[in-house]
């Protein structure tokens, strides 16, 4: 309950970093990988994958930290607020990396590969 509420407080903040999960696929055309066999498509999903996990923890990282210094700030020591800021880099990449995966299923579905693609799915799918 106590972390329910540092992480609703960091939300009404503002300034927390989101959850790896809350960021969505930015935008990347399937025409980009147009020209991949089905075996460069696995390898780039692959690739793509092992990237994406890199920054989903790394985002969950900041976001538990954000919290942790939002209640200290709150309950403790002011200051603490100043280390609150969330990382919109990190947030950005991962939108990329989302997008990315999406854009490279198109492309496998298109080709008809046989690549069996596990998680996320963007809306509409």
């Amino acid at each position: 309950m106590r972390v329910l509420g540092i992480v609703a407080l960091c939300a009404a903040l503002g300034g927390c970093a989101s959850s790896s999960a809350d960021i969505t696929p930015a935008y990347v055309s399937p025409v980009a990988y147009q020209t991949y066999t089905c075996q460069q498509l696995a390898l780039e999903a692959q690739s793509i994958s092992i990237r994406a996990a890199t920054l989903s923890g790394a985002q969950d990282s900041q976001r538990t930290k954000d919290g942790w210094a939002t209640a200290a700030a709150v309950v403790v020591f002011w200051p603490a607020a100043f280390f609150v800021g969330g990382d919109k880099q990190t947030a950005a990449e991962l939108s990329q990396m989302k997008g990315q995966m999406v854009a490279v299923e198109q492309a496998s579905i298109a080709k008809k590969c046989n690549i069996q693609f596990k998680g996320e799915r963007p809306p509409g799918t």
